[in-house]
């Protein structure tokens, strides 16, 4: 059975930093597409990053704009985790971030895995 564990979630005032991490197991997902999507209150779920599997066999990173130059999404296959490091954090990045991860290359549509979410609250 495919997890997603989330953990590094918390509190932190605006201007701050977190990195959130997630672990998978069940089946590797090398080769396959890993990142992270968020959902604030009231709000639906919005893509926030993703690593996808290129044909020149390495991982490209996709970022939402509302984040780019802030957030940073990397991959270690040999932990079959996922990585998201947030700096110049502001209170509209409060949210629950869920970790997902596909079958295929990359995501087209809705992820195949969902974690449980880890909760991220920014201070003003």
């Amino acid at each position: 059975q495919v997890q997603l564990k989330e953990s590094g979630g918390g509190l932190v005032q605006a201007g701050g930093s977190l990195r959130l991490s997630c672990a998978a197991s069940g089946r590797s997902f090398s080769s396959s597409a890993m990142g992270w999507f968020r959902q604030a209150p009231g709000k639906d779920r919005e893509f926030v990053a993703l690593t996808s599997w290129t044909a020149g066999s390495t991982y490209g990173a996709d970022l939402a704009d509302s984040v780019k130059g802030r957030f940073t999404v990397v991959r270690d296959d040999a932990k079959n985790a996922v990585y998201l490091q947030m700096n110049r954090l502001k209170p509209e990045d409060t949210a629950v971030y869920y970790c997902v991860a596909s079958r295929w290359a990359t995501i087209t549509t809705t992820p195949d895995y969902w974690g449980q979410g880890t909760q991220v609250t920014v201070s003003s």
